[in-house]
């Protein structure tokens, strides 16, 4: 159902329901949210990158055949399980990439949206398409896309269950870049290089300020900056950072 592979410090997990188009069932759910869950607490773990099997989707939403068979109850249990799963992901403290192999639509692209980064292949098709199926994003995609995008083009986007081809998406900065076909994975192990170079702290810590520092106004927001600023002071990592700068090498950062 899912596939962990910890490549020197950065993880990359791969939905594996090719066969299905990597959708999302109550049994590939489950584990996702088990696996975030782990992750969240691993500090052998410092970038994190989503993607899907094969070469089609990322991911394709719900499981729709499934979805028919479940009672209103079910799916109410459903919907409230993928959102917070999403949640989790959104919340983790290490960057999380989004490396978007081919089609996501509803909760695949909701996924995407819950990440810190998304890189599409060029052959990518991204959407919030579930108007079209007389109902609306369940996963966070309303909030996440409008705070992304505006409420504008989110409406838009939304109300008219567009897909974006990858070159439309970087375009309106739904994905923050295009990759050739077959360089997916290296674009995104390249931009997990730049990121895990960097010290673990402070990128949580940047991480906190930015998600939770956009949500207020302006004020409260540099007091959540001023906070998790003040974490960082008392690191071993903000004190190697300083002798590296001062004998012109590369640090070395632990997360302490």
């Amino acid at each position: 159902m899912i596939l962990s592979e910890n490549r020197d410090g950065v993880l990359i997990v791969t939905l594996n329901r090719p066969e299905s188009m990597n959708s999302l069932n109550r049994e590939l759910l489950a584990a996702l949210n088990r696996l975030v869950s782990g992750i969240s607490v691993d500090r052998s773990v410092r970038v994190v990158i989503i993607t899907g099997a094969g070469e089609k989707s990322f991911c394709s939403g719900a499981d729709l055949k499934e979805r028919a068979t479940m009672t209103p109850i079910e799916v109410k249990q459903y919907i409230q399980m993928i959102r917070n799963t999403f949640t989790m992901v959104e919340n983790l403290p290490q960057p999380v990439i989004a490396a978007v192999n081919g089609f996501a639509f509803g909760g695949g692209t909701e996924l995407a949206l819950a990440c810190d980064i998304r890189i599409a292949v060029s052959s990518a098709t991204m959407g919030l398409t579930e108007t079209s199926l007389g109902i609306i994003p369940g996963a966070g995609g309303t909030q996440r896309l409008a705070r992304l995008l505006g409420k504008g083009k989110a409406k838009e986007l939304i109300f008219t269950a567009h897909r974006a081809k990858a070159d439309e998406a970087l375009a309106i900065g739904l994905v923050n870049q295009v990759a050739p076909q077959g360089e997916l994975l290296d674009a995104a192990l390249n931009m997990a290089a730049k990121i895990k170079k960097n010290a673990p702290v402070a990128l949580e810590m940047a991480k906190y300020a930015i998600n939770y520092g956009s949500e207020v106004d302006l004020g409260s927001g540099l007091a959540i900056e001023s906070n998790c600023y003040a974490v960082t002071i008392p690191t071993k990592d903000r004190i190697e950072g300083l002798t590296a700068f001062r004998e012109k090498r590369e640090p070395v950062y632990t997360g302490e």
